[in-house]
């Protein structure tokens, strides 16, 4: 391996950790009383505070999302964007990236394997475990005719039975959201993947109401 290979893998910064550094160095501890709750996901998640800011204001929640990113590359963020930040919760909403395979082939086992990974990670540090069904698509713009509604269908059947089976909770915006192609409507997403306002303002009340339970617990 030459010389200039090895400073360029050495360069890289695959999971995107800088991204967030100066912001969490920024953040102060919570507060004895504050239920801060932790949303960790991709340009789904980073996109919910773009479009409703006003969900996010006032209120202890720390928004993680990375456009683009799969669950090997947020695993690898998990401590330093999640753990280290020291939330109540942690809301995860990933799995639709590594479908498309935007860092490459990865089988559904394998996106569980990280899921996984990540909840366990957050039990140990005793921070409650919301894990989100990925959102319904029926194709990617970005990459068209990998075909992966029926891949979601069964990857969220898969992350159901794992919170079931742990005592985490499972939060079904699949249900509310697909259309009969087991797709995103156009009200919920002009691109079909990425959510409109209209579509956030279905998800907030069920995500609020899983917090809340969360926190319960």
């Amino acid at each position: 391996m030459g010389l200039g290979i090895i400073n360029g893998i050495k360069g890289q910064d695959w999971p995107n950790l800088a991204n967030f550094q100066a912001e969490n160095a920024k953040l102060a501890k919570p507060a004895p009383n504050e239920n801060r709750v932790v949303f960790m996901g991709n340009s789904i998640t980073i996109g919910w505070i773009n479009s409703r800011p006003e969900f996010f204001a006032n209120k202890p929640y720390v928004n993680r999302g990375i456009s683009g990113q799969t669950t090997p590359q947020m695993l690898l963020r998990f401590r330093q964007d999640v753990i280290e930040l020291q939330p109540k919760v942690v809301v995860l909403l990933a799995g639709t990236n590594d479908i498309a395979g935007n860092t490459g082939p990865s089988t559904l086992d394998m996106i569980m394997d990280n899921i996984k990974s990540m909840a366990e990670i957050a039990t140990a540090n005793d921070i409650k475990v919301i894990l989100s069904s990925t959102l319904p698509a029926f194709d990617y713009p970005w990459k068209p005719g990998m075909e992966p509604a029926q891949k979601i269908v069964d990857l969220n059947k898969m992350i159901k039975a794992y919170a079931d089976e742990k005592g985490h909770i499972y939060l079904d915006y699949f249900s509310a959201m697909a259309d009969e192609r087991n797709g995103l409507p156009k009200k919920y997403a002009n691109d079909g993947v990425h959510p409109t306002v209209e579509g956030y303002k279905v998800m907030e009340p069920m995500v609020e109401k899983a917090i809340a339970q969360a926190l319960k617990k």
